[in-house]
């Protein structure tokens, strides 16, 4: 009798994208549907279909309009997806809904960051944050997980069951995040006895910031020559990692990375990731990775400023940094030569603002000058920055 082979192989999830097109949104829903697409991508999803839809806002019920969810239906099946993906959080309500009437599971952009950040933490700390923010996010949606026991009709023998098995399940939920807090507690305070330790020796802190995918991997390897990971996908690297620079005083300074932004970026991930954030707390300087030949680099300014602001640290002095020039073209589609055509691109046949430089961490155009930028930053020669970049950011994309 032949025997049946069945592969080992993981399945790999077809995905469809949703998103709305809402007044006021930082950027267009295709542009965000293409980030979207990119994080898909990241999480290890194939997508083989998007829609978009102009509202003036969500519908309370199924997020889109009924006319919408039909089309998807019939994406689903022609297709064969088996995962929609929205690019706005979905109340609990709206997810439940949704899933009873595509038939398949149906999860938002704040379960997609959760999931990837799920498979990139690599340290204790990293990995109890994921976990702390996947819990927060999971208890509000409890009760749908439970809802066939509360539709059952009649009393006897069914009193209640739902009900109970929801409060054990978020009891359990609340003790973990309880539990969750407390260790990162822990983490929190060895983090504040080394940070009194670094202050005691007087050495200065510089912050790596920006939107992921920003370069700021590449430009922490290129400025230290540590082998840090650097990798094309959103959220390559998600715990901080810290390296000694020399700045041309001879002046030595720690270099630390943080997890990159991204717009939309689930709350509680903000707030999850406060121990780490809080290295920002104590940076002499902010230094803001832009990636210059992205089309919403301006969008991504944006983003990170709004989240600095949040995070209560935006009035520090901040330098930016311009990278990925050498992927600028010229107006007739060739790719810059060098350094200084990429530069004259940017700035024209005017100098920079004093904090502003121009860099390829890949190439490593411009890194002497932003070390120079770095030390005057420190001196206290220029003030934060206060994102009057449009003119250099449109003539660049």
């Amino acid at each position: 009798m032949p025997r049946t082979l069945h592969t080992t192989a993981p399945t790999v999830d077809r995905a469809i994208l949703v998103a709305a097109e809402i007044p006021g949104a930082l950027l267009p829903a295709e542009e965000s549907l293409d980030e979207l697409a990119e994080l898909a991508r990241t999480a290890g999803a194939e997508v083989v279909a998007r829609f978009t839809q102009r509202l003036d806002h969500p519908n309370p019920a199924t997020y889109i309009g009924s006319g919408k969810v039909q089309e998807v239906v019939e994406a689903i099946r022609a297709h064969g997806a088996n995962v929609v993906i929205f690019d706005d959080e979905l109340s609990p309500s709206q997810q439940r809904n949704l899933e009873k009437a595509l038939g398949v599971k149906v999860i938002d952009r704040t379960a997609l960051i959760l999931d990837i950040f799920a498979t990139r933490a690599r340290t204790r700390e990293g990995r109890l944050q994921v976990e702390l923010a996947q819990h927060q996010y999971l208890l509000p949606r409890l009760a749908g997980q439970w809802s066939h026991l509360e539709r059952m009709e009649g009393a006897i023998g069914t009193r209640g069951p739902g009900e109970t098995q929801i409060e054990t399940d978020r009891r359990l939920v609340r003790n973990r995040i309880a539990k969750i807090r407390r260790d990162l507690e822990e983490v929190r305070t060895q983090r504040e006895l080394y940070r009194r330790r670094r202050a005691r020796n007087n050495i200065p802190v510089v912050a790596l910031v920006g939107y992921t995918n920003a370069g700021k991997s590449t430009l922490m390897r290129a400025l230290s020559g540590a082998d840090v990971l650097a990798e094309d996908r959103l959220f390559a690297t998600l715990d901080p990692v810290t390296r000694r620079i020399s700045l041309p005083s001879g002046e030595v300074v720690l270099l630390t990375d943080t997890v990159g932004f991204i717009q939309k970026l689930p709350t509680q991930l903000v707030a999850a990731f406060r121990a780490t954030l809080e290295e920002l707390e104590d940076a002499d300087l902010l230094l803001h990775v832009v990636d210059i030949s992205h089309p919403g680099a301006y969008a991504h300014v944006q983003t990170v400023d709004t989240t600095l602001r949040d995070l209560g640290v935006h009035e520090k002095p901040r330098l930016i940094a311009l990278n990925k020039v050498d992927l600028l073209r010229r107006e007739d589609g060739r790719p810059v030569a060098d350094f200084d055509e990429a530069r004259a691109i940017i700035l024209g046949a005017g100098a920079p603002p004093p904090n502003v430089a121009v860099i390829s961490a890949e190439k490593r155009w411009g890194l002497d000058l932003l070390r120079e930028r770095i030390q005057q930053g420190l001196d206290g020669e220029f003030e934060s920055e206060r994102l009057e970049l449009p003119d250099i950011l449109s003539a660049a994309v």
